[in-house]
């Protein structure tokens, strides 16, 4: 699709001017290619009619530039736009000039055709695992977008690039094993709940943190040491008599209390 658009050069720049270009009603954008950078002024409805159609970013822009010496009448490409969050109006815009005779690399949408594919009448679920495709041609062979036929598909089935027909002047950019358009089984309420069990719940007998259990160590430790008389003895028996056992290197050695005899009296 190509559209008509006149633009005017515009001297000033910074943020001052281009917020005076919008309180005037105009759209502040900037022309690249060819060794050049044209600053320019747009009329928002023009604009506007551009970024409504179903082409958008594909579509040919003849410009007819007011105000240059040289070249005023120009193809380009929108390659970029700024939108207002609250009132939707267009703040900026990048255009990108081109040459009909030179080759160009763009992304084209694509639109999956044929009605509803058999695997969604039986219950399957339509994915659309790419949503443009990117290509390379001449100027004059840019599609608008490209059509993909998934009515013949059923569950479990998809299209791969590679088995899209490509139109004379056309060159996938994509790898061609991708896959474009697919079918998926639908998931069973018995697996969905299942799936869902398993995260909430962790597996019987699962085994405790590293961090938890060596934290208790240090507790049980801990509770040996400050332990009333007559406590049972840590794992590993009692001692045998000249026997030497060694503490367990995460208790800490009891304090040395020293006895003393008390005085008689004279």
């Amino acid at each position: 699709m190509k559209f008509d658009l006149a633009v005017t050069v515009r001297e000033k720049t910074g943020k001052g001017a281009a917020r005076q270009l919008r309180r005037d009603g105009k759209v502040p954008a900037v022309l690249y290619g060819h060794g050049e950078c044209l600053l320019l002024t747009i009329n928002p409805d023009g604009l506007m009619k551009i970024l409504k159609s179903h082409a958008g970013g594909t579509s040919l822009i003849s410009l007819d530039i007011a105000g240059v010496k040289s070249k005023p009448k120009r193809t380009a490409l929108l390659r970029d736009f700024q939108v207002d969050p609250v009132e939707g109006h267009v703040l900026h815009a990048d255009l990108f000039e081109i040459s009909m005779d030179k080759p160009i690399r763009v992304k084209v949408p694509l639109h999956v055709i044929g009605g509803t594919p058999e695997g969604v009448k039986e219950g399957g679920i339509l994915h659309h695992n790419m949503r443009e495709l990117h290509i390379e041609c001449l100027p004059s062979a840019l599609p608008d977008f490209i059509e993909v036929d998934a009515s013949a598909l059923k569950i479990g089935q998809g299209i791969h690039l590679k088995e899209i027909t490509k139109k004379d002047g056309l060159r996938y950019m994509d790898d061609p094993d991708q896959m474009v358009v697919s079918v998926a089984a639908p998931m069973s309420e018995a697996k969905l709940e299942a799936l869902l069990t398993s995260q909430a719940v962790g597996p019987e007998g699962a085994k405790e943190p590293e961090v938890a259990l060596k934290g208790k160590a240090v507790a049980e430790a801990a509770e040996g040491v400050a332990a009333a008389p007559g406590a049972p003895p840590p794992a590993g028996g009692e001692a045998k008599p000249g026997e030497k056992k060694e503490a367990p290197a995460a208790a800490a050695a009891p304090p040395k209390v020293e006895k003393k005899e008390p005085e008689k009296k004279k």
